[in-house]
């Protein structure tokens, strides 16, 4: 199948890539010419386990270019162009319609167009009405809803072992749910049908959900301190419910990335717009909002005052396994430290600090970074800041505080090193 992906960005590049080792000649448009050039010479723009040599092992199926003239020959158009959050919360639609006009001026044979970025609901109604309103004849096109559910740093796993395909048809569309299998041919999943508001739906209230959990434990963190309890335990006892099961529930700073702020702000602003007071939805994002001012005040209490402190920062990503510092928790709590007066030394063994920030400056080891600070706090779960040697920590600190802002280090291991631990919720 001749396939062509419009956005080569983390969805689209997971896209073609998997796609291409599924057999399927895949042509990725992006406008941004620096990232075609470091594609077309092997690598990705980036940091995604596997990704660049997945691409590289299929580029006898893989092209990318900036033009659009590949769209004649494609019979599938994905589109995966980003939805960028307005300041009103609603996601902006402007890489959407940039994508409608120029599928406009070239559709002239028959395309099934698969929508893939993450639209507000009624949103690919309204692209089938606009297409049809800029003269793209109706018997021409089909549009599908077929959103993604990849994790940063497992997304080509994710993207080659799915839990579910969801795809959103229109009312009277016969063909399109074939297409979408014939591309997905070689993948073990059930498929989801519907229709193409309700897949939207679908990848919002994943999403909504999933952050549902994280506010929940931390919010439940909040109340272990309270009563000098431990949320490690909560959550482990809990987590054998499969009502509720064991994922999204270890607390921390807070969730972050690319899709949770702003899918969840998006379908409260979706919500809104039809006369629904979504609640659950503000109160979730509250606790988010919250989250860090908790951390924040824990570490303030601890080494007050903080102006003037050596803070280590192990972790500038949102998560690990990635490098993405959207809306990262750790990056925001450096700039907190940043504006409370602290010297800080950050390192992320991918990320890089997106701003200079005054007393900030990004450590090229975790030994550099540590070295005579007066705390530490584990920002991202790392593995390798999970496995420190914590003796060796301890020798190099001229501090013993170590605050476990992820909850993820091992307590005992710790403080038998003549180290203070301190985590969220833990007592």
């Amino acid at each position: 199948m001749n396939i062509c992906i419009i956005g080569a960005g983390y969805v689209g590049l997971t896209t073609a890539a998997v796609l291409a080792e599924l057999g399927h000649e895949v042509h990725c448009i992006d406008h941004d010419e620096r990232k075609i050039r470091l594609l077309n010479n092997g690598k990705i723009p980036f940091y995604e386990p596997g990704l660049e040599e997945l691409i590289t092992k299929n580029c006898n199926y893989l092209t990318f270019s900036g033009r659009w003239d590949y769209i004649k020959r494609a019979a599938v158009i994905i589109i995966c162009v980003g939805t960028p959050p307005r300041p009103d919360g609603s996601a902006d639609l402007r890489y959407i319609e940039a994508v409608l006009d120029r599928l406009a001026a070239t559709i002239e044979s028959y395309k099934t167009i698969v929508t893939k970025s993450t639209v507000p609901p009624g949103t690919n109604e309204w692209m089938r009405a606009e297409l049809a309103r800029k003269g793209v004849k109706p018997h021409l096109f089909r549009i599908v809803s077929n959103p993604e559910f990849l994790r940063e740093g497992s997304a080509v796993y994710d993207m080659l072992h799915p839990d579910k395909i969801v795809v959103g048809l229109e009312p009277d569309d016969d063909r399109s749910l074939a297409v979408v299998q014939s591309m997905y041919a070689g993948i073990d999943a059930p498929y989801v049908t519907t229709s193409l508001t309700g897949a939207e739906l679908i990848k919002y209230a994943a999403n909504a959900f999933l952050a549902a959990k994280i506010s929940f434990i931390n919010e439940m963190a909040r109340i272990c301190d309270a009563f000098a309890a431990d949320i490690n335990d909560v959550a482990r006892g809990i987590g054998f419910d499969p009502r509720i099961g064991p994922h999204f529930l270890q607390a921390g700073l807070g969730y972050g990335g690319s899709c949770f702020p702003k899918d969840v702000k998006a379908l409260e602003h979706a919500a809104r717009s039809r006369h629904v007071e979504p609640h659950l939805l503000r109160a979730v994002q509250t606790v988010n909002a919250t989250q860090l001012d908790v951390c924040f005040n824990k570490l303030n209490k601890e080494l007050a005052p903080l102006g003037g402190k050596k803070i280590a920062v192990l972790g500038i990503a949102f998560k690990p396994n990635t490098d993405d510092t959207r809306f990262s928790p750790a990056e925001a709590l450096i700039r907190r430290l940043s504006e409370a007066g602290c010297m800080v030394a950050a390192y992320d063994p991918k990320a890089t600090l997106p701003a200079p920030l005054a007393n900030v400056r990004q450590a090229q080891s975790v030994h550099e970074a540590i070295q005579g600070a007066d705390g530490l706090v584990i920002a991202t779960d790392w593995k390798e800041f999970c496995t420190l040697d914590w003796a060796e920590v301890k020798a190099i600190m001229n501090g013993t505080l170590v605050f476990d802002g992820r909850n993820c280090l091992d307590r005992r291991a710790v403080e038998e090193s003549g180290l203070r631990y301190m985590g969220v919720g833990r007592g």
